[in-house]
């Protein structure tokens, strides 16, 4: 029993600070602070399912209480049988309830929430690297249409025979950064190349980076530490999307980092998407410290956020795509490359929460 008291005793005054929450996010002086809203608000749909959960506990624990008084007490036959019944099915329901609430008492990582910003740049390899860039893309996309999420890319590079040397995407949604920061790190194909006249295996690679989309509040961005450079967008093969100087490159001179959106035709559009990338890059260099100190914590690369780690292969001639953080292989190549790659999320999602079970001092 010292379990379930445990888990009783860190959910004591849970009910009171929701409550307590419930009334905050509804206070005019509260809603007219954004920044402590969206705070609020997060705590309350976080405490709102921890409540609901550790109710549920309360109440099995008071069912098999009741019950086990019956099957001491109870001096019919019919009752006791159908008190040891609802013993037994409830005794089968508190393991998995116990591993429910647990994880929930443990900080999820606070992004998670959040929409993200993808890269995707095709590394060693050269054009079949680009090509696999391209199916990277395609992939994402694909997922993305399934969970009923919305793709827009800010910027992007073409490879000389197809796909992109570097394409950059923004992914609205829900709880998008929770599933799709599984996907940071190097993707290596073993395939033949369209361009090679020998039928031999070539191994090339493309490097994922997905990064949490900083809100306006997360980080402070000065006008005057931004240089702003405009030129015309362009599409494929070098065609001109229009002959407005629409497109936007911003430069942050105290960190160096550059980027830039033309995908948009106005050139207002392009700075906002370009300032959304610009804050998500500077955030994610703090957000980086606070991944790599679990990282350190921690056995396993599940959500380490590692780029130049390799994470998963794609072998087309044994059609097979392993992902090595877990050791999980497929073979339904054409199925993943489609955008089924669930299966890859679900069980790195279930690794990292028995990391954090481990992890945690329950």
């Amino acid at each position: 029993m010292a379990k379930k008291f445990d888990i009783l005793a860190r959910t004591e005054g849970l009910k009171e600070r929701f409550e307590e929450v419930q009334l905050l996010i509804t206070d005019p002086s509260v809603i007219s602070d954004q920044k402590r809203f969206m705070r609020l608000s997060k705590e309350y749909k976080e405490l709102e399912n921890l409540t609901k959960k550790s109710d549920e506990y309360r109440l099995l624990l008071a069912n098999l209480e009741e019950a086990q008084t019956i099957v001491a007490e109870e001096s019919d036959d019919e009752l006791r049988h159908m008190a040891e019944d609802e013993i037994e099915a409830i005794r089968e329901q508190l393991p998995t309830m116990e591993e429910e609430i647990k994880l929930l008492l443990i900080p999820k990582d606070p992004e998670d929430d959040k929409d993200a910003i993808v890269e995707i740049r095709g590394g060693t390899g050269g054009d079949e690297a680009a090509l696999f860039a391209g199916d990277l893309y395609k992939m994402y996309v694909k997922y993305c249409e399934s969970q009923g999420w919305r793709c827009s890319t800010s910027s992007f590079s073409e490879g000389t025979l197809g796909g992109f040397k570097e394409i950059v995407f923004k992914v609205e949604g829900d709880g998008v950064y929770g599933k799709l920061k599984y996907e940071s790190g190097v993707h290596r194909v073993q395939r033949v190349p369209a361009t090679e006249t020998q039928g031999r295996v070539h191994t090339s690679a493309a490097t994922v980076a997905v990064l949490p989309q900083a809100d306006e509040f997360d980080v402070e961005v000065k006008e005057s530490d931004i240089r702003v450079d405009t030129y015309c967008s362009s599409g494929a093969g070098g065609q001109s999307v229009n002959t407005t100087y629409s497109a936007v490159r911003l430069t942050h001179i105290p960190t160096g980092i550059v980027v830039q959106s033309q995908d948009e035709r106005s050139q207002l559009k392009n700075k906002a998407r370009a300032m959304e990338e610009l804050r998500t890059r500077i955030y994610n260099m703090e957000y980086q410290k606070y991944i790599d100190e679990i990282a350190s914590k921690r056995k396993t690369l599940v959500s380490t956020g590692d780029r130049s780690a390799k994470i998963r292969t794609y072998n087309f001639p044994q059609g097979r795509v392993t992902d090595h953080r877990i050791g999980l292989t497929v073979y339904q190549l054409s199925d993943v490359l489609d955008g089924d790659i669930q299966q890859f999320i679900d069980a790195l999602t279930v690794a990292e929460n028995a990391e954090r079970l481990a992890s945690a001092e329950m």
